[in-house]
């Protein structure tokens, strides 16, 4: 409990009663937890507090959890903190525009408090800690990873991703030449049971795409099975 004392948490909800109760359960959990029920003083909130997660709820009024995701991605300060989004719809495409909007994980409502305490451990584990006999540095064409730093250079230019990406290709490259499965990819780098929907991957990977730019081709869609990070890039195969 007491290495969760040092963990900042925002929670976001317009609706009082739903951010006290998170807020009651993450404490009891040691975690230092903050509550903003006007969703206009929310990156204020997020400047002043520099938390290590944030809960969003997505409908909210005047301005949503995606449009503050967004903000969030564009904070020099705050790109990287991961985001929990709790959401009434159940929609995939729903879930999909959450997720590309930066968000890492997603709640539905209603939720189990235990699920979303469970969740947050999982991400915050993923965001400080380093596998055990993990290379200092991977490397793929032009993407270096550097897991003692976490940090990823594309052609010597240091890209921003979350941690979920990083996590994501760092299991790619570590495991190199192996096609890992979407419920693998979940367990792994999510901590989830393979129940849980598998197109949270599929919007993951596109995301990192986008940020590995012409490096992208690295990473290979096996049809109807998961990912592998290729062992020569394409042009090079059919050289």
């Amino acid at each position: 409990m007491s290495g969760n004392a040092r963990k900042k948490i925002l929670v976001v909800d317009d609706e009082s009663d739903v951010a006290d109760l998170i807020a009651y359960h993450l404490k009891a959990k040691g975690y230092a937890v903050e509550t903003v029920n006007d969703p206009t003083h929310s990156i204020g909130a997020a400047r002043s507090m520099l938390p290590d997660l944030v809960i969003l709820d997505v409908m909210m009024p005047e301005i949503n959890g995606i449009q503050i995701c967004r903000m969030l991605r564009a904070d020099p300060k705050l790109k990287q903190v991961p985001v929990i989004f709790l959401t009434a719809k159940v929609e995939e495409n729903d879930r999909v525009q959450g997720l590309e909007s930066g968000a890492d994980d997603y709640v539905c409502k209603p939720f189990s408090t235990k699920e979303l305490v469970l969740r947050v451990q999982n991400i915050l584990r993923r965001t400080t800690e380093t596998p055990l006999n993990a290379k200092p540095k991977l490397i793929a064409g032009g993407i270096e990873l550097d897991v003692e730093r976490h940090e990823v250079k594309i052609n010597g230019e240091v890209a921003e991703l979350t941690a979920t990406e990083f996590k994501l290709l760092h299991l790619l490259m570590e495991r190199r030449g192996r096609v890992q499965t979407r419920e693998h990819l979940l367990i792994n780098v999510w901590n989830y049971e393979t129940e849980i929907e598998t197109r949270t991957v599929d919007t993951h990977v596109r995301r990192l795409r986008e940020k590995l730019g012409l490096e992208a081709e690295w990473i290979e869609t096996i049809r109807g099975v998961g990912y592998r990070m290729a062992e020569r890039k394409a042009q090079e195969s059919s050289a």
